[in-house]
C-alpha cells in the first residue's frame, strides 16, 4: 500500500489530512505487524502539533524530536500512519471540533465518537489502524472507547513518560490507547509497561452499586451479560458503594482542578497570541479563571479523602467495575444547554481517574437502542497494577461473546 492510498482512505474523518506520515519502525520486533496512529497531542519529529486548535502550532516551535511513547513505538516495530483528530485543546469529551470537524462513530453514525481523543478512537473503530494513542485527563480515553465499541485504557497516572505530549491538568494527564481487542491493547501494554502480564487473575472484583445506580436502565440492562461473564473470572464477588459521600461530590472536585490546572497551562498562551477559539473552550476557560482558592482548596480534600478511598478499595488481588459512561453516544449537534449537562453526567462517572490516579480499561460491553449504540463496562485497579487490567479483559475476551 503506497502513501497516498493510506491517507486518501479516511471515510470518518478521523485524521488530520496534512502532512502526510508513514514511519516505520524495525522489521523483527514485537509489534512490527501493528500499524498504529496517534492523536495530534503528540509530538512527530518535522510535523506540526496543532492540538485542534488553528493558532497552537503557529506559536510553537516544530517539533525536532518524537514523543517518548511514539518512539517506543517504533522501537518495537510498529508502523505510524498518521495523526487523529481531537477536540480544541483537548477540552472536550464529546469529540465535536469546530475547526476540524467532527469525527464520525462508525459504530453508529449521527452519534458524537466521543472526546477528546475522537480520531484515534474513531480511526480504531473505522479499521485504519490496529491501535491509536490517545490521552486521558477527565476521560478522553475511557469515554470514546465506549461511545465507538472499542477497547480503551487509561494507566495509571505517572507511570509513563509524557515527554512531547501537549499537557492540560498536569495532575490528571495521562497517555492512553484503543484497540479492537484486548489481545492486541495487552500487545501494545507490554512494550509501554516494560512488563509481561501477570500469569494469575485477580480473585476478588468489586462492583460499584452508586456507578451503576448513576447509568440509565437501558445501560444496566445492556452491560448485565457481560458483567455476570467478568463475575465468572473471580472467587468472590461483592457489591460496594465506590464513593459513599457521594460520587457527585467527586465529580465536583475533579471539576474544579482539572480547570484550574488547564487555565495554568493555557492562560500565558490565551493572553499573549488572543487565539481563536470556539464559544465553550472560551468560556469553559474564563469561568476557570474565575475559580476561587477556597474552591481548589476544598476540591483538593475530597481528592485526598477520594484517593484514600481507592486505596482502601483496591488493593493487589482486588478490581472495581463500573460503567464507563451513564449514557451510550448522545447525537452530533445538540444545543450547548444540553451537551454541558451530558459533561456534567459523564464526569460523575469518569471523575475518579483524574482524581485518584488509577488504572482503567474500557471493554465493549454491550449495545443500547434501536440503532445499537455501544456501551463499555470497566474494570478499575488499584495505582500500578495496570497489567491485572490487561489480563483480566484477555481472559473475558477469550471466553467469546
Amino acid at each position: 500500500m503506497t502513501k497516498s492510498e493510506l491517507h486518501l482512505k479516511d471515510p470518518h474523518g478521523a485524521m488530520i489530512t496534512r502532512p502526510t506520515i508513514w514511519l516505520r519502525g524495525p522489521t523483527n520486533k514485537s509489534l512490527s505487524d501493528l500499524r498504529f496512529v496517534v492523536k495530534d497531542l503528540f509530538d512527530v519529529a518535522g510535523v506540526t502539533t496543532a492540538g485542534g486548535s488553528p493558532d497552537w502550532p503557529e506559536t510553537r516551535p516544530l517539533p525536532q524530536t518524537h514523543a517518548v511513547l511514539v518512539s517506543e513505538l517504533l522501537d518495537a516495530g510498529a508502523e505510524l500512519i498518521g495523526k487523529t483528530i481531537t477536540d480544541e485543546i483537548s477540552l472536550g469529551i464529546l469529540g465535536e471540533n469546530k475547526f476540524d470537524g467532527t469525527p464520525e462513530n462508525p459504530a453508529c453514525p449521527g452519534r458524537v465518537p466521543g472526546g477528546s481523543s475522537a480520531g484515534s478512537a474513531v480511526a480504531v473503530a473505522g479499521g485504519y489502524c490496529d491501535f491509536a494513542l490517545g490521552t486521558d485527563t477527565g476521560g478522553s480515553v475511557r469515554v470514546p472507547a465506549s461511545f465507538c465499541g472499542i477497547y480503551g485504557i487509561r494507566p495509571t497516572q505517572g507511570r509513563l513518560d509524557l515527554s512531547g505530549m501537549m499537557p492540560q491538568a498536569p495532575s490528571s494527564d495521562t497517555a492512553g490507547w484503543f484497540s479492537r481487542s484486548a489481545k492486541i491493547l495487552a500487545r501494545v501494554g507490554q512494550v509501554l509497561y516494560k512488563a509481561e502480564l501477570p500469569e494469575r487473575l485477580p480473585k476478588r472484583l468489586l462492583i460499584a452499586h452508586d456507578a451503576f445506580a448513576f447509568s440509565e436502565d437501558a445501560v444496566q440492562t445492556a452491560l448485565a451479560p457481560k458483567l455476570k461473564r467478568l463475575s465468572g473470572l473471580f472467587d468472590e464477588v461483592t457489591e460496594i458503594d465506590m464513593a459513599p459521600d457521594g460520587l457527585l461530590q467527586w465529580s465536583k472536585a475533579q471539576r474544579t482542578i482539572q480547570p484550574a490546572e488547564g487555565w495554568q497551562t493555557f492562560n500565558e498562551w490565551i493572553d499573549r497570541y488572543n487565539p481563536r477559539m470556539s464559544y465553550t473552550v472560551a468560556r469553559n476557560l474564563f469561568l476557570a479563571s474565575q475559580i476561587s482558592e477556597s474552591d481548589l482548596e476544598q476540591a483538593q480534600l475530597v481528592k485526598q479523602l477520594a484517593i484514600t478511598r481507592i486505596k482502601d478499595l483496591l488493593p493487589h488481588g482486588t478490581l472495581l467495575c463500573l460503567p464507563t459512561t451513564p449514557f451510550c453516544a448522545p447525537r452530533v449537534g445538540l444545543p450547548t444547554h444540553q451537551t454541558d449537562h451530558l459533561r456534567e453526567q459523564i464526569s460523575v462517572l469518569c471523575c475518579h481517574g483524574g482524581l485518584t490516579g488509577v488504572p482503567q480499561v474500557s471493554i465493549p460491553g454491550g449495545t443500547v437502542g434501536q440503532d445499537n449504540a455501544p456501551i463499555g463496562l470497566s474494570i478499575v485497579a488499584g495505582h500500578n497494577y495496570d497489567t491485572d487490567l490487561l489480563a483480566v479483559a484477555l481472559a473475558l475476551e477469550s471466553r467469546h461473546d
